[in-house]
């Protein structure tokens, strides 16, 4: 099983690789639910870890209906981070009426590659889960982030085991939000997992 811990800073990140992540998702600001990190924060992570980092790009807490002025300043900063070295992008844009912008979320990945996309959670958002995760499937996303469309992962675990299950390996269903030491257990099944990890060190969440 892949870890992708999510770390607000330098010194978070660093903790998260000597604590066993496999992968570090990069942002500031989590008590807004993560926002774009800053360039010299990020670059620095990016030179000086051992593990891939992704960048999320968000410029701003609540929706995530753009304006057309804040979707390219997303991707000028996806243009931005691909330099400095980063191995993924971690985004995603909605309609008003919940439901994926394809036409946007497709620029953004086009713009991401080669490198990996994984669609946040946005998706815990969207009004249709299962005709929605079609949509991602079909813009050849590589994962999904989402808690279940609950506040923690293990609350969504049947929603989350049933795209699990459509899925069938055409993209990752990574859960994230609230995962720890006490109910990983429940997530043996997944391939990856996301989650902040401050009080568990990685390489001992499985009773190691």
């Amino acid at each position: 099983m892949i870890v992708e811990v999510c770390a607000n800073s330098y010194e978070s990140a660093i903790n998260a690789e000597v604590g066993g992540a496999n992968r570090i998702e990069l942002c500031k600001d989590l008590h807004l639910d993560g926002l774009t990190p800053d360039y010299e924060i990020a670059k620095k992570t990016i030179n000086e870890l051992n593990i891939p980092v992704f960048i999320l790009i968000r410029p701003r807490e609540g929706d995530f209906n753009y304006s057309n002025e804040e979707f390219e300043l997303m991707k000028a900063d996806i243009v931005k981070f691909k330099e400095m070295g980063c191995k993924g992008i971690v985004s995603g844009v909605l309609n008003d009426d919940k439901t994926i912008d394809l036409e946007r979320t497709k620029e953004l990945v086009k713009l991401t590659r080669p490198l990996e996309f994984t669609f946040h959670r946005a998706f815990d958002v969207v009004s249709d889960p299962f005709k929605e995760i079609e949509k991602l499937i079909e813009l050849g996303i590589d994962r999904v982030l989402t808690s279940g469309q609950e506040e923690r992962a293990v609350d969504g675990l049947d929603l989350l085991e049933t795209l699990h299950k459509i899925a069938k390996n055409r993209i990752k269903i990574m859960p994230g939000s609230g995962i720890n030491k006490s109910n990983i257990v429940n997530f043996k099944k997944f391939k990856e997992i996301h989650g902040s990890f401050k009080e568990d060190r990685i390489n001992k969440i499985w009773g190691n």
